[in-house]
């Protein structure tokens, strides 16, 4: 039986948007476990003191390789490529011929002329379809994330040591002065008499590693770290937990891709119908397009650079001249987070069910902003594309882009939450829109790791 492709589902269906709104395909999710504590613990101590993340289930990683790999990589990629030597890592992003936002994901380059894309399947998509729609002369060998593999393990373990007893749990595991790593640089430890390569993060304000390697030497690494990670307060964080860290660091995971124009036709003749996921929250158009956002609305601005070619470069230059949104956070009312909850246990149609601690219903989650003020109607200033809550700051907050004015710190606007009318997602029950309060604050929000996530 072949597979449906997206182009011929939404023409069955009559439009991309109700394609996706009403898609049966599952939110974004861990395949671990949930908990191991309970997550409001398992976020403290990635603040406090260690907090252990097993990031081997939930990506894709597509190895490229073979004489034409750098080349495809920078055709379709806003980042520069200059001095990216094995040993590097940056955060890669691609767009579309119009300059809108296709997806982000890491970017490895391992050994000379292997490189591992990694994160959602989005951009691994994207470079397949494009290097076998160009003809480059690429080898590509995949590995889907643990809910999508048709079977077996993964091929690496990562595992991410995050907070501030990392460093010294590190070097008490490995038995050495931990290195000067410099941030998205790598480095090998030797962990259980295993060769471990080890990229240098952060996602709190403190210095922290991905640790990765061959699937079978996993439990032997695992099992060191925790053996030592007992005397550094070590806590093992589950799924709950995880979902959360882009809220501190400021990092939106998902945006709808823009891959639904004439140019993008043949692509979504490739691609299955059930690839991208389904589409929530508030905001409720016909046209795709309204969903569309730059690299420039997402802050990724610090990762354009104009000094090769690329797909879309020169449309992007066209949005960098021109006003566009700016990154923020939301940090929503109490009163109204409370109104929104309490309204489960009153008589009548309740808001929409609101999960703790990710409230994300949809892979991709857009709701609408609108300027501060009551009543009905207002004039939309943005978009809020995430939402959870953080036990560090005792805050329901959700990740923004919004017009330039609404983004100083301290504006007060108002956010839909909700969907009118309600779609068919398995994940929606009759629920009434509410209306949130919320107050703009900075991306990241923490403040420890808005001065130090980089460094």
């Amino acid at each position: 039986m072949s597979v449906e492709s997206l182009e011929a589902a939404i023409r069955r269906v009559g439009s991309s948007v109700t394609l996706l709104r009403d898609a049966a395909a599952r939110p974004h999710t861990f395949p671990v476990a949930p908990e191991f504590t309970n997550w409001r613990s398992e976020q403290h101590a990635w603040r406090s003191t260690c907090a252990l993340l097993d990031q081997s289930h939930h990506m894709t990683d597509l190895f490229v390789s073979g004489p034409d790999a750098a080349r495809l990589l920078s055709d379709f990629g806003v980042n520069s490529f200059a001095n990216f030597a094995p040993g590097r890592a940056k955060q890669y992003v691609a767009c579309n011929a119009d300059g809108y936002f296709i997806g982000d994901a890491i970017l490895f380059h391992l050994d000379e002329g292997h490189y591992d894309v990694v994160g959602h399947p989005t951009v691994p998509n994207w470079l397949q379809y494009q290097a076998e729609a160009g003809g480059y002369d690429v080898t590509f060998d995949r590995d889907d994330n643990s809910a999508d593999r048709p079977s077996g393990p993964p091929r690496f373990y990562r595992y991410e040591l995050q907070g501030p007893n990392a460093p010294a749990l590190l070097e008490k595991l490995t038995g050495a002065p931990l290195p000067d790593v410099k941030f998205f640089h790598t480095t090998e430890f030797t962990i259980a008499g295993h060769r471990v390569r080890a990229l240098r993060h952060g996602m709190a304000g403190r210095p922290g590693f991905e640790l990765f390697g061959p699937w079978a030497e996993g439990d032997d690494v695992l099992a060191a770290i925790r053996e030592v990670g007992a005397g550094f307060g070590l806590v093992r964080a589950g799924a709950k937990a995880y979902s959360t860290a882009n809220l501190e660091s400021g990092w939106i995971p998902t945006a709808v891709p823009a891959v639904f124009g004439p140019d993008e036709q043949g692509y979504r003749e490739w691609l299955g119908a059930d690839a991208l996921g389904s589409l929530g929250g508030s905001l409720h158009t016909d046209d795709i397009t309204d969903y569309y956002l730059t690299p420039y609305d997402l802050g990724y601005g610090r990762n354009v650079r104009f000094d090769h070619d690329f797909h879309g470069r020169a449309a992007l230059e066209r949005h960098a001249e021109n006003a566009h949104r700016h990154k923020v956070t939301l940090v929503w009312n109490p009163d109204d987070v409370a109104d929104l909850v309490r309204s489960l246990a009153e008589p009548g149609t309740p808001a929409k069910y609101l999960e703790l601690p990710k409230a994300r219903y949809a892979f991709f989650h857009v709701d609408r902003v609108l300027a501060g003020g009551g009543g009905a109607g207002g004039t939309d200033v943005g978009l809020s594309l995430d939402a959870g809550y953080i036990a560090n700051e005792q805050a329901f907050v959700s990740l923004a882009t919004v017009d330039g004015a609404a983004a100083e710190p301290g504006t007060e606007v108002r956010l839909l939450w909700g969907e009118e009318p309600n779609s068919a997602k398995p994940a929606v029950e009759p629920h009434r829109q509410r209306e949130i309060r919320a107050t703009v604050a900075p991306a990241p929000y923490v403040r420890a790791v808005r001065e130090s996530y980089r460094r």
